[in-house]
């Protein structure tokens, strides 16, 4: 008896479909919320350009709070775990570490649509208290104790001087979110406003900051 699975060919199409209508939907769905703000995002656009009705949507999130957070969490939150390993094994210094944190921000945040989330959350937050506290919880208190253990690594190796660490951890993330809010504002209508490319504000912040924490 053939007990090996099918093909993609073999898969029924209508059944591939079904498969892939929760990554159509956050897709559609994070691009409403960049484009357009939470509030003014109506559950039906995001259906609409998923290709689906709006009860297949509140099938797979039933509400839009629901799926805010599974945006969150598919774009941000959920990456996190993967970071905390990476972490753990990396086999550099802790400046080379910091380089390439910000190199990672860069690529997979600050410049995707996962940027723009950050920046909807602070801009709409305090209309939304509970989902203010959701990512108080699953972004920004993760995020922190990350750059936490950084700075703790760099000081124990006796690679970094020692410094108020809850200090040190806004000094690291105030420029990050800096970033984000210009390109997610400003930055739509004038993108060369700022004067120099998301690398050239990263590397000299990158470089500025490690000659502050040197031991």
């Amino acid at each position: 008896m053939n007990t090996s699975a099918p093909s993609p060919k073999e898969v029924p199409r209508r059944l591939r479909r079904k498969e892939a209508r929760p990554a159509e939907l956050l897709e559609a769905a994070t691009r409403l919320f960049v484009e357009k703000g939470y509030a003014a995002t109506r559950v039906e656009e995001v259906a609409a350009l998923a290709n689906v009705s709006k009860g297949t949507l509140f099938l797979y999130y039933p509400s839009k709070e629901a799926l805010l957070k599974a945006v969150v969490r598919e774009n941000i939150a959920g990456r996190f775990a993967q970071w905390q390993a990476e972490l753990q094994d990396f086999p550099g210094t802790t400046a080379e570490l910091v380089r390439y944190a910000f190199a990672v921000w860069l690529e997979h945040i600050a410049n995707t649509h996962a940027g723009g989330i950050c920046k909807l959350m602070t801009s709409e937050c305090c209309n939304f208290p509970e989902l203010a506290h959701f990512y108080l919880e699953e972004v920004v208190h993760p995020g922190n104790a990350l750059i936490r253990k950084i700075l703790e690594r760099g000081i124990a190796r006796g690679e970094f001087r020692s410094i108020d660490v809850d200090a040190g951890i806004h000094l690291i993330t105030t420029p990050m979110f800096s970033y984000i809010q210009w390109r997610y504002s400003m930055g739509v209508c004038y993108p060369d406003a700022l004067g120099l490319s998301a690398q050239a504000y990263y590397d000299i912040h990158v470089d500025n900051l490690l000659r502050g924490l040197a031991a």
